[in-house]
């Protein structure tokens, strides 16, 4: 940190000019912002340092930036702050926006992919789903602002919920399908989760079990109207795939959900919905303390999600190119984010290789769908490029992808190039890797991606 300041001090130095006044204010600056010290809204909304204060003169992010766009600024005087890009305006829609959008645009294009539950829907297909869920969700007495927790591996539920909470105006929480019973009792009673969506159990993760520990009042309470004592803004439990005893079944809100005055009521409540309310509450990995709830606004992730699939260039390929495995999680941004909605905006197929990660069945899912791009960790990449059989995937599909969430060596980055043939490959934080809510959506705030190859 004493290293950094000391940069910084040394490049106010240097933009001082010899006999000037340091205090006399710049053209374009308003009088009372002095020089070499940006005025307070700047440095809020400001997350990028010039990368000739660290040393790069200049690295290649900033040079094809300034390529791409002219009517970018170059630095003045040796301010800590620069203006991004500024050829592409925000979008201020809401996610079920962007949704309508895609389907009226691309109605018959696939638009997700579960090998593993047989799921394979178009865009207009995944959009009545959806409907019909949001509607259902409102039927059962949830409401807008109303929070959601969605606590289990990747599934067709999953993105189900994801898309269905934005619809209704209900605020998705995304639990880590790893929790264990104190985890899980302090994400829901943190956010005040009226709702809870889960399978019964996953390999050796026993989620009804767990929530009996909890709320042992589960077993004896009416579908929709548990009164928990540790719990007390908890009422409704749903059950993805299993009737079981105090909760209801997902199937069976979703038909619900398909009677027209639940649709007419759902059409209702979207007409106050704006982009700018919360849409999402993420938890970070809590490795410095207790998880910390991260909330999203329609805003924030529409935006982003826009601004990686620009840089993806995802506007300039064929739609069969528009392919996206995702062995990530959907609880971490990665997977929802730059997954689910970068997919959804431009009309890419969501293509969900596993429930949980498997080297293997990534492999599988870009073979047999022909994938095009993944996404992944670094660890994910070491497992898919060591699969014992991995010369025999056909991967000639294969254009890009992301790898982020931890520092990736350049030995690893090369090996994903070129045996995966991923030349449109991009890394995300370069030296610091993304935590879970941490910058998964700062609309108009640029996240540090570096475009490798």
């Amino acid at each position: 940190m004493a290293i950094y300041i000391g940069m910084l001090r040394l490049a106010r130095l240097c933009a001082r000019s010899p006999g000037g006044d340091p205090r006399r204010p710049r053209p374009g600056l308003a009088g009372n912002e002095i020089a070499g010290r940006p005025p307070p809204q700047v440095l809020r909304n400001t997350a990028f340092v010039p990368c000739y204060l660290l040393g790069l003169f200049p690295c290649p992010q900033c040079k094809s930036s300034r390529e791409a766009d002219n009517t970018v600024p170059l630095p003045i005087g040796g301010l800590s702050y620069v203006q991004g890009l500024t050829k592409h305006s925000l979008i201020h829609k809401t996610v079920g926006q962007c949704l309508e959008g895609t389907a009226q645009r691309v109605p018959d294009r696939e638009a997700l992919v579960v090998p593993q539950e047989n799921i394979r829907l178009t865009f207009a297909q995944l959009k009545e789903e959806v409907d019909k869920a949001a509607s259902g969700l409102l039927s059962i007495g949830l409401g807008k602002g109303d929070r959601l927790g969605m606590w289990g591996p990747n599934s067709y539920a999953w993105v189900l919920m994801q898309l269905a909470t934005a619809q209704a105006g209900i605020i998705l929480v995304s639990v880590n399908p790893a929790y264990q019973a104190m985890e899980l009792e302090y994400a829901l009673k943190k956010v005040g989760c009226k709702a809870l969506v889960f399978p019964k159990q996953f390999k050796s993760q026993q989620y009804y079990n767990i929530l009996k520990q909890i709320c042992p009042e589960l077993e004896k309470a009416q579908p929709g109207a548990l009164k928990s004592q540790r719990l007390p803004d908890l009422t409704t439990l749903i059950s993805v795939d299993h009737p079981l005893p105090g909760t209801l079944l997902l199937d069976e809100v979703v038909a619900t959900g398909s009677k027209k005055q639940h649709l007419a009521q759902l059409r209702y409540t979207q007409q106050f919905l704006s982009c700018h309310d919360p849409v999402n509450i993420q938890f970070t990995s809590g490795t410095t303390g207790n998880p910390k709830g991260a909330t999203l606004s329609h805003y924030n992730i529409v935006n982003n999600s826009n601004l990686i699939g620009d840089r993806l260039r995802l506007r300039l390929k064929m739609p069969e190119e528009l392919r996206m495995v995702l062995p990530s999680p959907l609880y971490h941004c990665l997977g929802s984010v730059a997954g689910t909605m970068v997919c959804l905006i431009y009309g890419a197929t969501l293509i969900l290789a596993s429930p949980t990660f498997d080297g293997k069945k990534a492999l599988e899912a870009i073979s047999k769908e022909r994938g095009s791009f993944v996404y992944g960790t670094p660890t994910m990449f070491v497992d898919i490029l060591n699969q014992p059989d991995f010369s025999s995937y056909d991967i000639s599909a294969m254009r890009g992808g992301v790898i982020a969430g931890s520092p990736a060596p350049p030995e690893l980055i090369r090996a994903i190039i070129d045996k995966l043939n991923m030349k449109e490959l991009v890394v995300s934080g370069r030296r610091l890797g993304w935590g879970c809510g941490q910058g998964a959506g700062q609309a108009g705030v640029r996240t540090d991606w570096w475009v490798w190859g």
